[in-house]
């Protein structure tokens, strides 16, 4: 009994340690243009699976479209760079977006 408690104890040891965080492991912030295309393929996919109406689509659609210009706009203003300041506020709009997103997929609403 007493081993089999111990080989338990152990076993939970080695188990925890190789789903411990390791540098390999670790996930790099997504870039603007990633987040971009995995917001889109978001919106296609509730399209798609009729999580999203036509109505949320096209807003959500025009909402993208905005900050892709906005994101246009700050790179002609700077020589094609994003300033650590345009980039902050990017990353709070694409999270506002995001929230968006995810409002609109799992609210009451469904195409049909």
């Amino acid at each position: 009994m007493k081993n089999k408690l111990i080989a338990i104890a152990i076993t939970g040891l080695f188990t925890a340690a190789a789903f411990g965080d390791t540098p390999s492991t670790t996930k790099k912030p997504e870039t603007i243009q990633q987040r971009k295309h995995n917001q889109q393929a978001r919106i296609h996919q509730g399209v798609k699976s009729g999580e999203l109406t036509r109505g949320e689509a096209k807003h959500l659609e025009k909402q993208e479209h905005a900050l892709n210009k906005e994101e246009r706009e700050m790179r002609k203003e700077n020589g094609g760079k994003l300033t650590a300041a345009d980039r902050a506020k990017l990353n709070r709009q694409q999270n506002h977006l995001s929230k968006e997103i995810h409002k609109d997929k799992h609210n009451a609403k469904k195409r049909g």
